[in-house]
């Protein structure tokens, strides 16, 4: 069965994906943990990796049933056809989010326009290019894809 993208209303990710599950279907939602900081202390939250974004994994003629769960906007498209992730990248993330101890990447000089290999973080035979550097982020172009992702360094 194909993994398919569905959009969610901002900050329904987790909800939208028990919602789902509660309906006997398999939805994930990839999760990383980030340390928040208020006025008088700082905690650690759960906060989804894809914003508004969680997988499910369906036949396609079940496709529709997903919006009985509230909370569920639309599924992704790309070049006119539900965008359908495969089980390798499912299974990357996966790993990534079982790893206790993430690698670091570490850059020494990046510049607009330097091609990355990002087959070491998960995306099989993928490589990107750097659009733009600020301070200790870089946005880098996956052409296979058609996203920009943002990376921190």
């Amino acid at each position: 069965m194909p993994w398919y993208v569905l959009f969610t209303k901002p900050q329904n990710e987790k909800k939208a994906a028990s919602r789902l599950q509660a309906m006997n279907i398999t939805a994930y939602c990839p999760l990383r943990m980030e340390v928040r900081q208020w006025s008088d202390r700082k905690k650690k939250v759960e906060v989804p990796l894809l914003p508004s974004m969680i997988l499910v994994q369906l036949e396609e003629k079940e496709r529709n049933i997903v919006f009985q769960a509230p909370g569920v906007v639309r599924y992704m498209h790309w070049l006119g056809k539900p965008a359908v992730v495969t089980e390798e990248e499912v299974t990357a993330l996966k790993e990534v989010q079982a790893a206790k101890n993430n690698p670091t990447i570490q850059v020494e000089t990046i510049q607009p326009g330097t091609k990355l290999d990002l087959s070491s973080m998960g995306f099989k035979a993928q490589e990107g290019t750097v659009k733009y550097v600020s301070g200790n982020q870089c946005w880098v172009v996956l052409e296979g894809l058609g996203f920009v992702i943002k990376m921190e360094m």
